[in-house]
């Protein structure tokens, strides 16, 4: 269940595998190097939200309403190739700075052949690095089976952007949005948790339609619960 914090409070992150998520950050506190020492380090958080964990508790962030995207190793985003710097490509993931992808971090690239992205191209990509005295770095595959199960260039579609409280609600499968509108008419979406959506249908008035449920539905944008979605979506000609 979530609990309120609030910035320099102490949380009860603790796991061998610990993964700390936005709005939390672990301290560097001098502790015995003698054998058996335990060497977990506090935990604070850094601003005012809702904690939330994992069900193994391996990974803890602080749920907010702040649109600044802050990265996350191995978090799942959405990004626009804003430029390019040597073999490397620039791209606008919504953060303080922009992210670095590597020209080989794609599915099967060489240096003979890579994709062939431009300024403005859509990339459903993973953080692998994040650090706050670096700018962060992309792929565009799954680290280990090196496959690209999903991520690399979006064609085409529809992004809208929403609150990042948003974002990570479509991620649980238990929410009730993505497969309501499934059951209304065929779509593909990819959901970053730096508050953009990516939005694929057959026709315009159908992308329209997701979109403004979307927003609807966002904590930031009034709320809507199910019932009230459903009514929506039955006064429209889908």
């Amino acid at each position: 269940m979530s609990s309120l914090v609030m910035p320099g409070e102490h949380v009860p992150a603790q796991h061998v595998n610990l993964k700390l998520g936005p709005g939390l950050l672990e301290l560097s506190v001098a502790r015995g190097s003698g054998k058996g020492s335990v060497s977990q380090q506090p935990v604070v958080a850094t601003r005012a939200g809702l904690l939330n964990h994992s069900s193994n508790r391996s990974k803890w962030w602080v749920e907010g309403n702040s649109r600044r995207y802050i990265p996350v190793a191995q978090e799942s985003v959405i990004g626009v190739v804003s430029g390019r710097s040597g073999e490397n490509w620039r791209v606008d993931i919504g953060a303080a700075h922009p992210a670095s992808l590597d020209g080989l971090a794609f599915e099967g690239a060489t240096k003979r052949n890579r994709p062939n992205l431009k300024v403005g191209s859509v990339l459903y990509a993973r953080v692998s690095l994040a650090h706050k005295d670096m700018e962060p770095e992309l792929e565009c595959f799954d680290a280990q089976t090196r496959k690209a199960d999903g991520f690399g260039e979006l064609k085409g579609g529809f992004v809208t952007h929403c609150s990042l409280q948003m974002s990570r609600l479509l991620l649980d499968p238990k929410h009730f949005l993505l497969p309501l509108l499934g059951s209304r008419f065929p779509l593909d979406v990819a959901v970053g948790v730096n508050g953009r959506i990516w939005v694929s249908t057959k026709e315009v008035k159908q992308t329209i339609a997701a979109v403004r449920c979307i927003e609807a539905v966002d904590p930031d944008g009034g709320g809507m619960d199910e019932a009230r979605v459903k009514k929506f979506l039955g006064e429209m000609e889908l």
